[in-house]
């Protein structure tokens, strides 16, 4: 018997399969239209992220061996060190050799707990800063949707008086219009799923804020989008699809 699928976690090719297919229905609705093309940057991005994210989560074992040996060798040196001390010449009435060792003693430690901190975080701070690098990406593409929006406004479809010179033409029907912000507004929350999986493998807090951020970020240009859906829609029946199209 087949063990039942979860659906605690996002599943990276199910991603990349939905960006697949919005592609392909953005393709077939504007074809050669700019949005296509943004569409096809998310798709190499999600792949791209998609190994990257498994990548950070998983183990970088020929880092950590390195560490161990390091760590090994520190040891080793501090083990060598306390060999050559000879602790029974020490002067116990000496207080001034006695304070001196203890505060060389307490800086050595100092010195060795940040070094030992250093070592036992380099991969962390590795993955960190690919993810944030992988992230800040992400966002950027987002404003790239953003701007393909910024001037699909509903208002032209009720009137068009006020227009000037350097107003944007103004090609599509009320229905194209509306399939147009619908598809930005999907591309948004897709790629803040592609965000997703950085912090699903490496809930890392730095990392997850930046999730966070691009998650506001595309929420909230999601709603402004729709703001304008919701005014094509209350136009009338003219906002309807054509029989066979989708």
């Amino acid at each position: 018997m087949d063990a039942p699928r979860t659906y605690r976690a996002l599943d990276p090719a199910k991603v990349i399969q939905t960006v697949e297919m919005l592609h392909r229905r953005i393709s077939e609705r504007f074809p050669g239209a700019g949005l296509a093309s943004v569409c096809a940057e998310l798709l190499v991005i999600a792949r791209e992220n998609s190994a990257r994210a498994e990548r950070i989560a998983g183990r970088n074992l020929p880092l950590r061996l390195v560490i161990m040996l390091l760590l090994a060798a520190g040891t080793a040196a501090l083990v060598w060190i306390a060999r050559q001390i000879d602790f029974s010449r020490t002067s116990a009435d000496s207080v001034f050799s006695v304070l001196q060792g203890l505060e060389a003693a307490a800086n050595l430690v100092v010195l060795l707990g940040a070094a030992l901190f250093f070592l036992v975080t380099i991969e962390e701070r590795l993955k960190r800063r690919r993810a944030l690098a992988a992230l800040n990406e992400l966002r950027s593409i987002i404003h790239v949707i953003d701007m393909h929006q910024l001037t699909k406004d509903p208002s032209a479809e009720v009137s068009v008086a006020g227009k000037t010179p350097s107003s944007p033409a103004r090609t599509l029907t009320r229905f194209e219009l509306t399939r147009y912000l619908d598809y930005c507004s999907e591309m948004l929350s897709l790629a803040s799923k592609v965000a997703v999986l950085f912090a699903q493998g490496f809930p890392d807090t730095d990392v997850t804020e930046a999730v966070s951020d691009i998650e506001r970020i595309a929420a909230g240009l999601s709603q402004k989008i729709w703001q304008k859906i919701m005014i094509l829609e209350a136009l009338g029946p003219e906002a309807a699809a054509p029989p066979g199209r989708a």
